[in-house]
C-alpha cells in the first residue's frame, strides 16, 4: 500500500501525523468504552424494570418470554433480546441494586459477556466484584475470566506458605506474597489422551500460553536450566548449579526462581531452592533497580507442619505450593523438571511463538 504523504514532507509533518494517529486511536477507544457503558446501562435498566414489576405487580416468568418475543420483533437487527438474556439483565439488577453500583464500578467496564460469566459462575456479590475488578484491571478476555474463576484464583492467590514476612522487609513481603498461589492448576495437562511422557510433553507445548497464564500476570520467561557458577578462589574450584526455570516479574522488577519437584515435599528441597535464590540475587540482581529475588517450589504434595519448619530454616525468601492438573494415577509419568523446561524452551524457539521478553 502506497503512502499518501507528500514526497518531501515539511518540517514537523511526521510528528503531526503521529499525534493525529494517537488521537484517533484514543477517541475510538473512548467511543467503544462509552458505547459499552451505554449498553450496560440499558441492560441494567431493563432488568430493574422487570424485577420491580415482578415484585410489585406479581408478574410471572411468562411475561419475560413475551417481552423477549416483542423486543426481537421490534428490533430484528439487534442481538440481546432473548429470554435468557433478559433473565441475565434481571439478575444483574438484583445483584447490583442501583445503577451507580453497576455502571460506575469495575463491572461496568466489562463487556456484557463477562457480566454473564460472573452471574453464572459465582454465587456472591463479593466474589463477582473481586473478579470484575481484576478482569477490568488486567484486560482479561472472557475465556481468561472463566479460567481464573474455575481454578479459584481468589482463594489461591497469596495462599502459598512462605517465609516472606521474615525474609523480606515490609511492604516488599506483601508484594511478593501476591505473586504466589496455592495450588497452581495446570488444567491443560489433564487433556492428555494417553498416559505417556510424549503425550504430556506435547500437551505442554500445545498449550504453553495456558501454562504461562497460570504462573501469573507479569512473568517474563528468562530461561530454563539456567547455569549458575560459584567460583572458590581459595581452591580454584568452581561449583555449578542449574535453575529449572527462571522468570523476571516485569511489574515488581524481581527475579523469580521456580523449581519443579515430582512427588511430595522434602525439607531438602527448600535448602536447594534457597541456595539458587541466593546465587541469583547476588549474581544477576541489580540492587539499585531490582527487588529481592524470590523462589517458588512446586511439588505434588506437601505437609503443613514440615513446610513451616523447613521455611523457618532458610533466610532466602521462598514459597512452597502444590501443582495440579493430571489425575493421581498419571502423576508418576510427569516429565522431569529438565524435560518440562526443555518443552518450554523448544516452544520459545519456534518462529511463530508468542513470548515475553527477558529483562535487559
Amino acid at each position: 500500500m502506497t503512502s499518501s504523504s507528500p514526497e518531501i514532507a515539511p518540517d514537523g509533518y511526521a510528528e503531526l501525523l503521529a499525534e493525529l494517529k494517537a488521537r484517533v486511536r484514543s477517541t475510538r477507544f473512548r467511543a467503544a468504552r462509552a458505547a459499552n457503558s451505554e449498553v450496560l446501562r440499558l441492560y441494567w435498566s431493563v432488568g430493574r424494570d422487570i424485577l420491580e414489576r415482578q415484585r410489585t405487580a406479581g408478574w410471572g416468568s411468562k411475561v419475560v418470554t413475551s417481552l423477549a418475543a416483542d423486543l426481537r420483533s421490534e428490533f430484528p437487527d439487534q442481538r440481546g433480546w432473548s429470554r435468557s438474556n433478559l433473565l441475565y439483565m434481571r439478575r444483574a439488577a438484583e445483584t447490583w441494586p442501583t445503577e451507580d453500583e453497576f455502571v460506575q464500578q469495575p463491572v461496568g467496564r466489562l463487556p456484557w459477556g463477562h457480566v454473564t460469566v460472573l452471574l453464572d459462575r459465582l454465587e456472591t456479590r463479593a466474589e463477582r466484584d473481586w473478579y470484575a475488578e481484576r478482569a477490568a484491571e488486567n484486560g482479561w478476555t472472557r475465556g481468561v475470566l472463566e479460567h481464573q474463576i474455575k481454578v479459584g484464583l481468589r482463594t489461591a492467590l497469596g495462599a502459598a506458605p512462605t517465609n516472606f514476612t521474615t525474609a523480606l522487609e515490609s511492604p516488599d513481603s506483601e508484594l511478593a506474597q501476591q505473586l504466589v498461589k496455592d495450588p497452581y492448576v495446570f488444567e491443560h495437562l489433564a487433556l492428555v489422551e494417553r498416559v505417556a511422557e510424549r503425550d504430556v510433553e506435547q500437551a505442554l507445548t500445545d498449550r504453553l500460553q495456558d501454562t504461562m497464564l497460570e504462573l501469573g500476570r507479569g512473568m517474563a520467561f528468562v530461561g530454563r536450566q539456567v547455569r549458575l557458577t560459584v567460583p572458590d578462589d581459595a581452591s580454584d574450584r568452581v561449583d555449578e548449579f542449574s535453575v529449572d526455570l527462571l522468570f523476571f516479574h516485569v511489574e515488581q522488577l524481581r527475579y523469580v526462581v521456580v523449581e519443579l519437584k515430582i512427588g511430595s515435599f522434602e525439607p531438602a528441597h527448600v535448602g536447594q531452592l534457597g541456595t539458587y535464590v541466593a546465587i541469583v540475587d547476588d549474581q544477576l540482581r541489580r540492587p539499585t533497580i531490582h527487588a529481592p529475588t524470590i523462589g517458588i517450589l512446586l511439588c505434588t504434595g506437601k505437609s503443613g507442619p514440615t513446610v513451616r519448619y523447613a521455611l523457618a530454616s532458610t533466610s532466602a525468601p521462598v514459597a512452597v505450593a502444590d501443582y495440579q492438573g493430571l489425575p493421581a494415577d498419571a502423576r508418576g509419568v510427569l516429565p522431569s523438571a529438565a524435560e518440562l523446561a526443555a518443552v518450554i524452551e523448544d516452544e520459545l524457539d519456534q518462529p511463530d511463538s508468542s513470548r515475553s521478553s527477558a529483562p535487559a
